[in-house]
This record gives structure tokens, C-alpha cells and sequence, in this order.
């Protein structure tokens, strides 16, 4: 095993149709768990009150995201009305090679065209208890009048529909329950034998070095 190996982290893809609690559930994700940070994406949109650059998105002009994107240089990316979002595959990279993991919030749009540059990374979906559950969480924004909610839903289904895309389904019943099946996710994929071998490589080497007696 090679240092760099050691040093590896895991890609999560977290998704989730709105509503059903990913944002929330992402920030207690982190908040509580070592090694772990959402990635920040790029967008063409303009910076709201309280944003700052690099934290909450890295802001650029349109012809600099258009010109990135020719070049090859996104994970992901996407036009979402009149803005442009995206993933750069070498921030993302960077953060991996030192050892950290990295969540990606992105649509199942998104997770294809990641997980055909990057196969090996993980994907989460989060699913809501209910139908009546997830429209009942959409009202409870009162930001939004029936035709958008009703509009949401129809999105939803439709963003659900892809649940089998994933790797592991979460269903935000409970949030303290989904919040820890979460962080068992992120532990197993700690655990697994080729992530502990290239982290223990030495000591592996050293147990398994033949005695001289």
C-alpha cells in the first residue's frame, strides 16, 4: 500500500427530494462526525445576504462556468433556470487525496454523471416517511402557495422514482434515527477491508511479519 492510498477518502452522494429533510440532515452529519465536509459547488447565480464566497458557493461569471465546463473541468453540472450549478472534480479530488470525505448534495441527475467519472463513490438517498408526510413538510415552509407545493410533489415523485440508483435508502421518519443511520453509513465505509488496509498497512506489515524464533 502506498501512502496516498492511506490518505484516500470516500465521495458521498447524499439525495433527496425537497422536503424531505437532507439539507438538515447533512449539516448534523457533519457537525458530528471527523473527517467530513460537503463540497462547494460552483454557480453563475448571485451572492444572497449572508453568503460568502467559497463557503456557501464559489461565485462565478457565466462565462468562466461555460468555459470550465468545455474544458472538462466539472464532476456534475447543471442549468437550474437561468443559473448554472457544479461540481469541480479537483477540489473534490484534493479534498480526498487527505484523507477526508466528501459529500456531494446533488440530484440523481447529478450522481449519474459523477458516478461515471468516479465509480467508486457511495450514494445515500433520503426518502420520506409518506407522501402526506413530505406535503405536509412542504406547507409547514409557508413560503410557497398550493400550485408550487402541488408542483414540489409532482418533482418529487419524479426525483424518487430513481431511489434504486443508490446504495443505501434512509427514511427521515424520526430525524435523530436518520441521523445516526447515516453516520453508521459513513463508519461501515470506514471500516471496510481495503479502506483499513491501506490505513493500517504498517501495522498490518508488522503483525503478519513471520517471527525469527
Amino acid at each position: 500500500m502506498t501512502a496516498n492510498a492511506a490518505a484516500h477518502g470516500t465521495l458521498f452522494i447524499i439525495s433527496a427530494p425537497s422536503g424531505a429533510g437532507k439539507t438538515s440532515l447533512v449539516k448534523a452529519l457533519v457537525a458530528s462526525t471527523a473527517a467530513l465536509e460537503v463540497s462547494v459547488s460552483h454557480t453563475t447565480r448571485p451572492m444572497r445576504t449572508g453568503e460568502e464566497n467559497g463557503v456557501d458557493y464559489h461565485f462565478v461569471a457565466a462565462d468562466a462556468f461555460l468555459k470550465m465546463a468545455e474544458q472538462g473541468a466539472f464532476l456534475e453540472h447543471a442549468q437550474v433556470f437561468d443559473n448554472f450549478y457544479g461540481t469541480a472534480e479537483s477540489t473534490v479530488v484534493e479534498r480526498l487525496a487527505t484523507g477526508r470525505d466528501v459529500i456531494l448534495e446533488i440530484d440523481w441527475q447529478g450522481a449519474q454523471q459523477v458516478r461515471q467519472r468516479l465509480p467508486e463513490t457511495v450514494g445515500i438517498f433520503i426518502l420520506p416517511p409518506s407522501r402526506e408526510a413530505l406535503e405536509h413538510r412542504l406547507k409547514g415552509r409557508g413560503q410557497d402557495d398550493q400550485a408550487i407545493i402541488d408542483r414540489r410533489m409532482r418533482d418529487a415523485v419524479s426525483e424518487m422514482s430513481h431511489y434504486a440508483e443508490f446504495d443505501y435508502l434512509v427514511v427521515n421518519d424520526d430525524f435523530d434515527t436518520a441521523l445516526d443511520e447515516l453516520r453508521c453509513i459513513v463508519t461501515s465505509q470506514r471500516l471496510r477491508r481495503p479502506v483499513q488496509e491501506a490505513r493500517h498497512d504498517e501495522n498490518l506489515q508488522l503483525l503478519l511479519k513471520e517471527s525469527g524464533h
